[in-house]
Formats: C-alpha cells, structure tokens, sequence
C-alpha cells in the first residue's frame, strides 16, 4: 500500500508531469530536428556555377568609426579577390572618419565613400546610410559588414562569393565577437552563437528567418524590387534581420558559415550594453512573420515550463528521480549537438557555460520583452 499511496499524484503534480513531458517533447523537436542539422551540413559548399568571380560591392556604413575603420579597413581592402569595390557611408561622422576615408582612398582604388551631412532637423536611422550605399553601388551582388567588425581572413569575399549565382538571391553569414577574458565575454558569445545556430538551423530546415548585418549578402535588384525597407521604415532597427525575414525563401537563400567566412566584431563591453542591444532585438522580433513568431517563442516558452516543472518536480522525493532524468537526457542531447557547433562556427570554450546560459536566457528574455511591452504601452498612454 505505500508504494502504492508514493506513485500516487495529485492534480498539481499531475499537471507539472504533463507540462514536463510536453515541454520536452518540444525540445526535443527542437534539437533533433532542427539545431542537429548544424551537425550533419557544413556549409552550402557548392562552389560558383556561373563562372568566375561575381564582381561584389562590399558596404559599410560607418558613424563616428574612425578608429574602427583605421584597424579594421585596411583588410577588407585587402581580400584575396579579384572584382570588388567597397563603398563607405560615412554617416554624419563628427569624428576623424572623413579624414581618415580620404587617406586610404589614396592608398586603395577599389575604397570609395558618401557622406550623410548632419541636419539637425532631420533625424534618420542607419536605413538610410545603407540604402545609400547600395544605391552607390555599382554591383548586382553587395556583401555588408559593419565598421567596427573585420573579416576572419582575407578568403571572406571569396567564401560568401560561392554562392553568388543565379539561383540565390540571398547569403546568410555568421559573425562572431572577439574573445576576451571573463565571464561575462562567454556569455554573450554564448547568445551570438545560440542565434546563430538558430537561423542557420532553420534556414536549413527551409526557414530562413534573419540574418546579421555583420556578414550578409544580397542581391541589389532583390532589395530595390522589394522597395528596400519601405515596410519597416519607421522601425530604428532590422535593417538585417526584418528584411531578410520580409524576402528570404528556402529556394532564394544560401548559408556560409565556414571559418573562413566570418567577421569578428568587438562585443559589448558592458552589461547594460549588451542588455540595451538584447532590448533592441526582443523590440525587433515582435515584428516578424507570424510563424516566425510561433516558431521562436515556442522554443523559448517550453524552454521555462521544462525548467519550472523540473523545479516543481524535485520537490516530491517519489517524482525527482524521473524529472531528474528527463532532464539529463535533454541536457546530454543539448551538449552533443552544441559540441558540433562549436566545431562548426569555430567558437572556443563555450560548452562549459551552455548550461547555465541555456538555463537563464529564456527568463532574460522573458523579464526583457515584457519591460518592451510595458514602454510600448506607457508610450501610447502618453
């Protein structure tokens, strides 16, 4: 009788052990049918079928970059390959940046250069310095990076430059951040990555859902066909990611994440810096496709309910030893397939904080998105 009265539930912990197994059945769609393609899929590592080297124009827009365009520009014009022009959109700059462009244009031929004046009755976002520039460009192909970013080698061009042929339109790329000591560099290389997996992942799935201005790569006629960011205008950011969710198909899109086609960019070097830009992202994903939206919120909420009813669980002695285990089995399956990322986008000594990251970032975005929400409504009340 009592290893019977042990076994029995009552209706709270019949309803965790329901939300358990259901959240992990999520997961587990997830992991093993999503993020595992990161495992088995280098790269779309089919080289140029039209022949040759597509001519490319490289844009970068760049507001009060000068010591960033001094370390970093030099080797971006110094990639191992044959056509390519970079345009610099020099965006109402108070800084050294004119200066510095008109210095390395006598140096390199292929740099050319726009510059946004400063209006102080006229205020516009960084959509206009990169619709300029693309406008500027000379090239059916444009590849984007950012000023503060460098790519991995001098091969990027050529890497992302495979995959310019006539059957895509678009080239998702993957940048990283520079590794520094601490934690706290861990662990938002940590998230860059986490994202990273995920667009890629689903781009493979046939759901590419955004990319990262860092290192991506379209065609011109795809975004002037498009009307740009017409839709979106009004909307400081998404300049990468809303337009690639707006046009980006599994038939028009194309992945790189070789090593050799990275950029590496400079990470937050604060918290509030790197919470203001998570703010900025979580703001930004509410106006995605509602499936994107269905699909990655879905992640995230059974993400909490696994971990809370895991919690829950482990109250009850008779009930910890199975929760424990669910939890085990998701986590070992998490760590298999992340180890192969790490491999694959090159990234060092994150496996360790995976856990603790996995963990706290559902809830970090959580507390984050709900704070949008409520400034959203605080604005319109106004």
């Amino acid at each position: 009788m009592s290893s019977i009265s042990a076994l029995y539930l009552n209706p709270a912990e019949t309803v965790a052990v329901s939300i358990l197994l259901f959240s992990f059945a999520i997961q587990l769609f997830y992991w093993l049918g999503i993020y595992i393609r990161i495992v088995f899929r280098a790269s779309d590592c089919k080289d140029n079928a039209d022949g040759g080297d597509p001519p490319v124009s490289v844009v970068i827009c760049a507001k009060d970059e000068a010591s960033n365009l001094k370390k970093h520009l030099p080797e971006i014009l110094e990639q191992d390959y044959h056509c390519y022009e970079v345009i610099v959109v020099n965006d109402s700059s108070e800084d050294e940046t004119e200066n510095i462009l008109s210095e390395f244009k006598k140096r390199f031929p292929r740099l050319s250069s726009t510059r946004i004046k400063k209006d102080p009755k006229f205020t516009h976002g960084k959509k206009l310095a990169l619709t300029l520039g693309l406008k500027a460009a000379k090239n059916e192909w444009v590849l984007l990076t950012d000023a503060d970013c460098r790519p991995s080698g001098n091969k990027w061009i050529k890497e992302m430059a495979k995959h310019f042929t006539c059957e895509k339109s678009l080239v998702l790329g993957y940048g990283k951040y520079e590794t520094t000591k601490g934690l706290f560099n861990r662990f938002i290389r940590m998230d860059t990555m986490f994202i990273g997996l995920q667009y890629l992942t689903f781009a493979m799935a046939g759901f590419p859902y955004m990319g990262v201005g860092r290192n991506l790569a379209y065609r011109r006629s795809l975004f002037f066909n498009n009307k740009g960011f017409a839709t979106h205008l009004k909307i400081k950011s998404g300049d990468d990611d809303l337009f690639v969710n707006e046009v980006a198909t599994a038939g028009n899109t194309a992945l790189e994440f070789n090593p050799a086609a990275h950029t590496v960019s400079v990470p937050s070097g604060t918290f509030g810096e790197w919470i203001a830009q998570k703010k900025r992202h979580l703001t930004t994903g509410l106006h995605y496709r509602k499936k994107t939206k269905i699909l990655l919120g879905g992640e995230m909420v059974s993400r909490i309910l696994f971990y809370l009813s895991v919690i829950f669980l482990l109250i009850k002695p008779t009930l910890a030893l199975p929760a424990l285990s669910v939890f085990f089995f998701r986590l070992l399956i998490k760590l298999l397939i992340f180890k192969f990322a790490t491999i694959r986008l090159n990234e060092k000594k994150l496996l360790l904080i995976s856990p603790l990251y996995d963990i706290f970032i559902p809830f970090i975005n959580l507390a984050l998105s709900t704070a949008n929400y409520i400034c959203s409504k605080r604005n319109k009340w106004k």
